[in-house]
């Protein structure tokens, strides 16, 4: 049954068969990614009065609620729609913090440790392009980094998941892609001039 349980696409085939182990191996799989993945994520001023646990687990619910309507057509397809459900979530709870009022005191000791307006667009524009960058590979390149960036996944974890020959095979594919990426950004100013 452990062998079975070693490949996503079979685990949510036999999670939508009823079978409650499938469902807690997905999560046990995929949880500590996705809080890696998600701490820091959340700026300063929120990250006070949330807890990225807390959303990491609202992402889960709705992607298990959904998995029936879920279509795993290509390795990889389940990390990156935890990563797309999880990004949506943090958007809204950015939106839902920053309606309500700050309620913490401004202290100078707190204006110092904000980001400034600067810092945040600057990286605001470098996530904004990279991610623009990054909808220009083709998909499984696009998956492979996300994995091993965003998600620390090793070589031999991606080529499993992908299911690829080798980690060798997936370290040269990540490799390509990362150099496909760079060209795909803005080298500066001038590039938005261009």
């Amino acid at each position: 049954m452990a062998e079975a349980l070693s490949n996503t696409t079979q685990l949510i085939r036999l999670y939508r068969d009823g079978d409650s182990a499938a469902r807690d191996r997905l999560v046990e799989r995929y949880l500590p990614l996705m809080r890696q993945w998600a701490h820091g994520r959340l700026p300063a001023y929120v990250r006070d009065l949330s807890e990225t646990d807390d959303l990491v687990q609202v992402t889960f619910m709705r992607a298990l609620n959904k998995l029936d309507s879920f279509e795993a057509e290509k390795p990889g397809a389940f990390l990156a729609y935890l990563r797309a459900i999880l990004m949506n979530v943090l958007r809204d709870e950015i939106r839902r913090l920053t309606r309500r009022p700050n309620q913490l005191p401004l202290t100078e000791e707190r204006i110092a440790s904000e980001v400034s307006v600067v810092e945040n667009a600057v990286g605001g524009e470098l996530m904004s392009a990279y991610e623009n960058a990054l909808a220009k590979l083709p998909e499984e390149k696009r998956v492979a980094i996300i994995m091993r960036l965003e998600f620390g996944m090793t070589y031999e974890e991606i080529a499993r998941e992908l299911e690829r020959s080798s980690a060798n095979a997936t370290r040269m594919m990540i490799v390509r892609g990362l150099a496909e990426l760079a060209e795909n950004m803005p080298t500066g100013p001038a590039a938005d001039d261009a």
